[in-house]
């Protein structure tokens, strides 16, 4: 009889061992940079994992790191996440998620607002990669984009651009402009900016060039858009932005994705991995869930009037 009891203990305890390891799961996620959009995707991947019962206090490890928009620092944190071997990367923006695919082909990886994967070699297609990175991209249709900067500056003909040369996603955007803006008898006027701190430079490098300055989702610049405002403001240049934040921090307009709900879409992505898919069977996605956000005060400041149809399509009218 005891015999049994002890067998029965046994198995007790082993279904609590087999429980907890279910729960106590470890995610690492890392950043290129801290600011409003990428933090967004953070919290919402957080929240996903929360929403699917996945919490610390029901033992999951989660670990976060920035690289303070050093691409070094990026690296340093992929090789030291690899280490840990955690059950999943998450990997916010695309410096981040070229660093962690360039250090790990087994620990599953999933990437987050990365405009071009495929350009970024982060995946071969947007189809289920048959390899260890999943992810969701936050790329935007620039046809789009370019209607937006007509109805703000209808009379544009050259179209600033400040971005970081050394970001993939940047230069993609750059390359496919150049070929879009002349259809709509525009050109593009480029300042480059290696650095956060070369934002407001390359911003005033563009002031007599320029009929507006268009900042796409460049973590650099969007590190340093109080500078780009600043330039704005003072020179009467008008900003239109595609991440919403912007506008808040004093960009005329932007039609840009929730970078929470990339989070989401994120975190669900991470949550059939630790629940057993595989990375690899999982089909990267996109978000068309898009928003159109205006600051009437910016405009004022920067010299242009908006109409007032163009200020009630919006789905938020910052003042």
């Amino acid at each position: 009889m005891k015999s049994v009891k002890l067998a029965l203990g046994v198995a007790a305890l082993a279904g609590v061992v087999a429980h907890t390891a279910v729960q106590a799961q470890s995610v690492a996620v890392t950043s290129i940079v801290e600011h409003p959009a990428l933090d967004s995707v953070r919290d919402g991947v957080k929240k996903a994992l929360e929403d699917a019962g996945y919490t610390e206090a029901k033992g999951l490890k989660w670990q976060f790191q920035t690289a303070q928009g050093n691409t070094a620092i990026a690296a340093q944190i992929a090789r030291k996440f690899v280490g840990d071997k955690p059950d999943a990367i998450v990997a916010i923006a695309t410096p981040s998620a070229q660093a962690v695919v360039a250090a790990t082909k087994t620990i599953p990886v999933v990437y987050s607002a990365v405009t071009d994967p495929v350009a970024a070699q982060l995946v071969p297609s947007l189809e289920p990669s048959g390899t260890n990175v999943t992810g969701v991209s936050d790329a935007l249709a620039l046809e789009k984009q370019v209607e937006l900067i007509r109805s703000v500056v209808p009379d544009a003909k050259r179209v600033g651009m400040v971005y970081n040369p050394g970001e993939a996603n940047s230069v993609v955007v750059v390359e496919r402009l150049r070929e879009l803006l002349p259809k709509s008898g525009m050109t593009l006027v480029e300042a480059t900016a290696a650095r956060t701190v070369d934002v407001g430079a390359a911003a005033r490098s563009l002031v007599g060039k320029v009929d507006v300055i268009y900042t796409n989702t460049d973590n650099n610049v969007v590190s340093a858009y109080e500078a780009l405002v600043k330039v704005g403001n003072d020179a009467d240049v008008p900003l239109v932005a595609s991440d919403t934040d912007s506008v808040k921090r004093g960009a005329i307009a932007a039609l840009g994705i929730d970078y929470y709900d990339i989070g989401l879409q994120t975190g669900k992505q991470v949550v059939r991995i630790l629940k057993g898919e595989a990375p690899g069977a999982i089909a990267s996605q996109t978000s068309d869930n898009l928003q159109l956000f205006v600051n009437p005060g910016a405009a004022k400041q920067q010299g242009v009037t908006l109409s007032e149809d163009f200020i009630k399509s919006a789905s938020q009218v910052v003042e």
